[in-house]
Order: C-alpha cells, then sequence, then structure tokens
C-alpha cells in the first residue's frame, strides 16, 4: 500500500479545529433545532471561499457547500450537526453545551457524535487550501436530521443538489467509527435495520375458566419462537451474520388470576446483503400468519429503517486506510458493523467511506474526546486531502 505524501500542516490545524468544536458544541442543535449550529459553520466555510447554499425541508435545516468548479472531481465530506438530547443534564460533570476542555479532554454533547470531526475536517481544508490550490472540487453536506427520523436531511438534500447539476466522486463521513484510538476503523458499508412490533389480541378473563378467554401470550410466544429458529444467512462479502434480537416483551399484567387482553413484543432485525428490507418483512408477516389461534389475532408493525449497503475497496480506499497509517502507525480494518449512518443514502450517489473519532461515549452522559484525538484525526483528514489532490 502506497503511503500519502507528508502533510506539510501547518501549526494552526490543531488549534482550529478544536475552536470549531466547540463553537459548534455551544450551539445546543438538539433535533431537529438547528441553534445557530449551520450559521456558524457556514461562515467558516464562506471565509475558505466556499459558496454554501442551505436547504430546508419540513423543520430541518441543511447545508451543502462547495470550493472549486462544479463538473469536475468533487471530494465532499458528509455529516450532521444535530445531537440527540442531553438526557439527565444533573449527571453530567459540566454543562452539556458548553464545551469545556478539562484535564486534555473536550465535553460536550455532540463532541464524540459528530461536531468535533466536522471542525477537524474544515480545519484541514484549511490547512489545505492555505498551502494548497486543489485541482477539483471540495464539497461539504451537512444535515440537522441525522440523530432524528432522517426524513428531512441528507436523503432529500442529496436530491436536491443533484437536481441541480451536482456531482459528488467520493464522500468521507465523519461519523464516530474508532473503537480504541483515531482511525483503528474505518466503515465501508453498513447492516440494513428492520424494526418489528407485533401485538396479539385475545380475550380478557379469569385464569381459572381458560375456555372463556383467548390468551394471547402463548400465541406470541409461538411466533417469536418460529422467528428465532431461523437461521438468517451465514454472512455477506465483508458482512457478519444477520441477527435477530427481541429487545422486549410486554403484558403489563400486575395479577397472577387474570388472562390479558394483550401482550407485545418488539425485535429489531440487523441484516446484511444477503436480505432487503422487503423481503425480511415479507418472511416476518408470513410467519406471524402461520400461527393460528382461536379468537387471537397477531397484527405486525414493521419498519425497515435502512437498508444494507457495501463500498467494495478501490483506489480511493485505499490512499484513505494509507493515510491514517502514515498518520497513526497502525494498519486499521474495514468493517461494516454498527447501526446505521446517512451513508446509506449517500452510496446511491458516490463511493462513501466513513472515518471519525472514538464511538465509547457518543449519546452517553459527559460525551467527550481528547483534545489530542481531534488534532489527531485532523491530521489524517489533511493526509488524506494532500493524498487526493497530490
Amino acid at each position: 500500500m502506497p503511503e500519502p505524501p507528508l502533510a506539510a500542516a501547518t501549526p494552526d490545524l490543531a488549534a482550529r479545529a478544536l475552536s470549531l468544536a466547540q463553537g459548534l458544541i455551544r450551539c445546543p442543535s438538539v433535533t431537529p433545532t438547528d441553534a445557530g449550529a449551520l450559521d456558524l459553520l457556514g461562515g467558516e466555510l464562506r471565509g475558505l471561499g466556499f459558496e454554501v447554499r442551505r436547504y430546508r425541508f419540513g423543520d430541518v435545516d441543511n447545508l451543502y457547500a462547495r470550493w472549486g468548479a462544479k463538473g469536475g472531481r468533487n471530494l465532499c465530506f458528509a455529516g450532521h450537526t444535530d445531537v440527540v438530547p442531553v438526557g439527565d443534564a444533573g449527571a453530567w460533570t459540566v454543562d452539556p453545551f458548553a464545551a469545556v476542555v478539562r484535564e486534555g479532554w473536550l465535553i460536550g454533547r455532540g463532541a464524540a457524535d459528530m461536531k468535533a470531526a466536522i471542525a477537524a475536517w474544515v480545519a484541514a481544508v484549511a490547512d489545505v487550501l492555505a498551502t494548497t490550490t486543489p485541482d477539483g472540487a471540495l464539497s461539504f453536506l451537512i444535515t440537522g436530521d441525522e440523530e432524528g427520523p432522517a426524513i428531512h436531511g441528507t436523503k432529500p438534500l442529496l436530491e436536491a443538489i443533484h437536481a441541480e447539476g451536482e456531482r459528488l466522486s467520493q464522500c468521507v463521513v465523519g461519523e464516530p467509527t474508532s473503537e480504541v484510538r483515531v482511525g483503528d476503523t474505518l466503515k465501508n458499508g453498513r447492516r440494513g435495520s428492520l424494526n418489528i412490533r407485533l401485538t396479539a389480541h385475545g380475550k380478557q378473563g379469569h385464569a381459572a375458566y381458560p375456555e372463556k378467554s383467548a390468551n394471547p401470550v402463548p400465541v406470541l410466544l409461538t411466533v417469536l419462537e418460529r422467528l428465532r429458529s431461523r437461521r438468517l444467512d451465514d454472512g455477506a462479502p465483508g458482512f457478519q451474520p444477520s441477527n435477530l434480537e427481541i429487545t422486549s416483551i410486554d403484558v403489563g399484567n400486575p395479577t397472577h388470576n387474570v388472562i390479558p387482553a394483550s401482550a407485545t413484543a418488539r425485535l429489531n432485525i440487523r441484516f446484511n446483503t444477503a436480505h432487503s428490507g422487503a423481503a425480511l418483512e415479507a418472511w416476518v408477516r408470513e410467519t406471524v400468519a402461520s400461527v393460528v389461534a382461536p379468537g387471537v389475532t397477531v397484527v405486525a408493525d414493521l419498519r425497515t429503517t435502512g437498508e444494507p449497503f457495501y463500498c467494495p475497496p478501490d483506489a480511493f480506499t485505499a490512499l484513505t486506510l494509507a493515510a491514517v497509517e502514515a498518520e497513526t502507525g497502525a494498519a486499521p480494518v474495514l468493517s461494516t458493523s454498527g447501526g446505521t449512518s446517512d451513508a446509506r443514502f449517500i452510496h446511491r450517489y458516490c463511493p462513501v467511506i466513513e472515518l471519525g473519532l472514538q464511538n465509547e461515549t457518543a449519546h452517553k452522559v459527559d460525551e467527550r474526546v481528547a483534545t489530542a484525538d481531534i488534532a489527531a484525526l485532523a491530521r489524517v483528514y489533511r493526509r488524506v486531502l494532500g493524498a487526493y489532490f497530490a
């Protein structure tokens, strides 16, 4: 694997990344509220010579910005400025939106997922533009709806800019993919996700007179056992085997002598490219229909929140892996594990790879990243940019 040329990073790279990360965290942009995050980011990008355009779909603000001419190769960075709620604010040791730096850690909601990564790429881009003139375009695709329903964010934004003639060549998504150290894991695909809610409706009655009732619980358990008994697959290229998990069984019956009127179960299937969401939904409905009991009906509420995708390793993948190894001294691995991300929309337009900070504290109380890791990620990004436009 060829090593990319050494990036001539300026001393301001780390400081700029940290300062912008703090500024973004101080915008309390809990989905779908923007709270000034895109204004701040847009101002930074305009100062670097980007053409910045805002797009609002529903109650969500989004941003697309491009430096360079339309029509040539275009290296895009995609991400989101929205964050999940803080949860129990009293459990935090700092104000979740104060962006406090303490003992080498930047603490705040969105630090890991993924405002510091956005800041690191902006700093890397600023460094590149200060020293060279890239042969091609640079762009940012930033949404405020990744942590929410993902209806008014990246998907319609991609459709809108594509209709305007924008074409992306490659895309880096700044999701927190790293496990132990910066850059140890990159994502070149993601599993699909199917949420399942099964509700069995029966007839309430006295436990001593079951013939006068219709117990929904055994019926629901039978359905669950039939779903669990199927081995979905043995894996797919780049993927681990698909898995079905029962996440909740609820009856809400506080007594021993009452047969309940209904029972509910929730399940989730994380599936690879051996399946589609539609095929799995059809299988679940067929399984439900195969269990018949007098007086009991089972209703299935199904929602595929993401289809699986896989981007086979290519020259840009090799370039990115080499940049990480050159900067960190250790070879990263490619993975398709974890949850869904907006890369599930982007891969339909161009090859995509995900590379960001550690995910250990994402969505947790006292979410945090090491300031040294922000600097390291900015240097990795700087190498990617330098090699891409070399």
